[in-house]
């Protein structure tokens, strides 16, 4: 998979682009504030059909415009895909060949893309937040039926939460409609844990593949996922885990009530990460947990070819300098000939030129693009 032909209208200082991508390395070298970043995330926008750094759509738009536009055509599978996603202060559209999908889950999936910036340190040592906002992105674009599930969650536990505020204060009494609404909650939340599951399960594997060939070193990398209601396990049903979650509900049903919110679910778990069997958060190291977090995004590329069949497109945003040579090379390593690969930079010293061969370099000053040179 790679994206070709590229052009972008009003998305943040990126005013006018139109430019054409190398299959394998591209690299983007510029100062601070010039639109690195701004070009990384209208890719992944295109892809994802958000931001990485907003959950506000309208933040996208260049200032005093009144639409953002970003195309893109993607190569996969010997078939061709011209992927379109427009921006307005009223929201947003996608087109998949010129036709306008209704459904944003029809859309997401069909460029994959994994990003990679310095902040992602923070999925290990960040709060819980992080972590959910981690897997419900990473895993809504490889598979349509948890991201259906996923925003379906978020609309009716926001439902559910309204209702309680409204029980809260007196301004409601039917609990037979809080009780609706819970086993609702609670067959949506039982389909979003067990995906999530079955996801890490394989993240943890080829994550820790991937920390051995990095890290050089003996510990043992391993992903486990809690969940906010006791009891659940991996080997749990759906119907299981869907029976636990409304229980837990019943049991917390006026507590729930006094507080005006949802106390668990999905929205509450969280994923940690152990290095021999110690929290990483507390006992690695600057270096561990780099390449702990590097370590999670090979094993992302190794996840999305299992289930697509296709490798990523892979943002590297200004990650180079913070990572040494050895991780450097692991990672040029694990990706040389496989995916197609956008790096950001502010100059070329410190990049492993040994195992990059034949990039496209460009120049980005104040949102504007030019093929620098070839090597």
């Amino acid at each position: 998979m790679y994206l070709d032909h590229f052009s972008v209208q009003n998305y943040r200082n990126l005013k006018q682009i139109d430019t054409h991508f190398d299959p394998n390395v591209n690299i983007f070298i510029g100062k601070n504030a010039q639109g690195k970043t701004n070009l990384l995330e209208a890719v992944y926008f295109l892809a994802l059909t958000r931001s990485h750094r907003t959950s506000s759509d309208k933040e996208l738009i260049h200032f005093g415009d009144e639409f953002a536009n970003v195309r893109g055509q993607v190569h996969k599978s010997q078939v061709v895909l011209d992927l379109r996603a427009l921006i307005t202060k009223k929201g947003k559209k996608v087109w998949i060949n010129r036709v306008e999908q209704a459904k944003l889950s029809k859309y997401v999936g069909q460029l994959n893309a994994i990003l990679f910036s310095p902040e992602d340190l923070d999925l290990i040592k960040g709060a819980p937040s992080l972590r959910r906002r981690f897997m419900d992105q990473e895993f809504g674009q490889i598979n349509a039926e948890y991201l259906y599930f996923a925003s379906k969650y978020r609309q009716v536990l926001i439902q559910k939460n309204n209702y309680l505020k409204q029980l809260a204060k007196g301004e409601a009494k039917d609990q037979i409609f809080l009780d609706v609404l819970s086993d609702q909650l609670a067959g949506i939340a039982a389909e979003v844990i067990s995906r999530r599951f079955k996801f890490l399960k394989y993240l943890s594997h080829s994550a820790s593949l991937a920390y051995q060939e990095i890290s050089l070193a003996g510990e043992k990398l391993t992903l486990t996922y809690h969940p906010s209601v006791a009891g659940i396990n991996a080997d749990d049903s759906t119907e299981s885990i869907y029976q636990k979650v409304l229980a837990n509900y019943q049991k917390n049903k006026q507590t729930e009530i006094r507080k005006g919110t949802t106390l668990s679910g999905p929205h509450r778990d969280d994923l940690e990460f152990k290095l021999d069997g110690k929290n990483a958060h507390l006992y690695a190291s600057q270096g561990q947990q780099r390449s702990i977090a590097l370590s999670i995004k090979l094993a992302e590329i190794s996840l999305v070819h299992h289930l697509s069949g296709e490798y990523p497109v892979l943002l590297l945003d200004d990650v180079m300098s913070e990572l040494d040579h050895d991780r450097q090379s692991a990672l040029l390593n694990y990706i040389h000939g496989k995916t197609q690969t956008f790096i950001t930079t502010t100059d070329l010293e410190g990049i492993s030129w040994e195992i990059i061969k034949q990039p496209k370099i460009y120049h980005i000053d104040s949102g504007k693009i030019s093929l620098e040179k070839e090597s």
